[in-house]
């Protein structure tokens, strides 16, 4: 039997404003992604991580990720989504989603810890 493929994107941590945290690093956030991953490999999916820049490659890094294979079930971080000022970024992988893997699910987690339970809301191993 197969396992359902799960492709995570998200903004690399070395982009991302922690001011707000000072309790996080980029290391400790992307230790937090790679922990979700190795998570939803141990529940049995056959899962990666996508990490984007804040807009110069982001969408060609997503493109080539989507264009590598078919997956099940597309997760799309938070930082992604938020702040407001992402919502253009936000749109444009969206869509690259919706136009290169029409075929898989979407959705959406709300910080790097609830990963699997978002993508068990779609997808059974």
């Amino acid at each position: 039997m197969t396992k359902p493929s799960v492709l995570a994107i998200g903004l690399d941590p070395a982009f991302v404003d922690l001011s707000a945290f000072p309790q996080f690093t980029p290391e400790l956030v992307r230790s937090y992604i790679d922990a979700q991953i190795e998570g939803l490999r141990t529940l049995g999916y056959d899962a990666e991580s996508c990490l984007t820049d804040l807009g110069e490659t982001a969408e060609a890094v997503t493109a080539a990720a989507l264009n590598a294979r078919r997956y099940d079930c597309i997760v799309i971080g938070a930082g992604l989504r938020e702040p407001p000022e992402r919502l253009l970024l936000f749109e444009r992988i969206l869509n690259l989603v919706h136009r290169l893997a029409p075929d898989a699910s979407i959705c959406f987690n709300t910080n790097p810890a609830d990963t699997a339970a978002a993508v068990e809301r779609w997808v059974k191993p």
